[in-house]
């Protein structure tokens, strides 16, 4: 699949990258310093520097199949609920909701036509249009792969913040294995014909593409 990209579209995908990991770590580290948590300063993470987020798997895996993670930002949940019980919640749900806003302001421009979506005419540089596509699936897709409810990703705290207690201790039993499950997901159950990142991004996330620039 990658190998079958323009060079435009793999330069559109490395800005976007840049951006969108970027972004969503920041907000983690911003909303968690908010809350009086100095861990992701300490860590030197309350940063719009790009190499101080990027992790190469989740860089790797984004260029390939256009979903990916960056490093995670280091919190402790004592300052948080100390100062919120949704302190993580809200930490959590800040890196997807940053995504979400991008793409919504990548999308403005494509909606309004002020933007034309045609293909680019170098074989290099991509095009407005090109860009601000790449650009727009690309943080949904952050948005909606970061909101699976397994860990590591922010999916998994928002959900348990959500849980009667009873259900969480259930959960804690499942969270080892979370990461083992989501490599399923991602690299093993589409052998056997069973699309659940299909299901549970790629459909969503056309649907709120075209929403968002108001056609199809």
């Amino acid at each position: 699949m990658f190998f079958n990209l323009s060079v435009s579209i793999v330069i559109a995908r490395i800005i976007t990258l840049l951006i969108a990991f970027t972004f969503h770590e920041f907000a983690h580290a911003a909303t968690a310093t908010a809350l009086g948590d100095p861990t992701p300063k300490n860590h030197g993470r309350l940063t719009l520097n790009p190499l101080d987020h990027l992790d190469v798997m989740g860089t790797i895996t984004l260029l390939f199949a256009g979903f990916g993670w960056a490093k995670p930002v280091p919190v402790n949940p004592y300052y948080l609920q100390r100062k919120s019980s949704a302190g993580l919640m809200l930490v959590s749900i800040a890196g997807p909701a940053t995504n979400l806003l991008l793409g919504a302001l990548g999308a403005i421009p494509l909606r309004f036509g002020w933007v034309p979506l045609t293909p680019s005419t170098s074989t290099i540089i991509p095009s407005p249009g090109e860009f601000l596509l790449e650009f727009l699936f690309i943080n949904l897709a952050l948005f909606l792969f970061n909101l699976i409810p397994l860990a590591p990703l922010d999916g998994e705290k928002v959900i348990t913040f959500f849980m009667p207690d009873h259900w969480v201790k259930v959960y804690d039993n499942i969270r080892p294995y979370s990461p083992m499950i989501l490599l399923a997901i991602i690299f093993i159950l589409p052998m056997f014909g069973l699309d659940l990142i299909g299901l549970l991004i790629r459909r969503p996330l056309m649907d709120l593409a075209f929403l968002l620039i108001g056609r199809r």
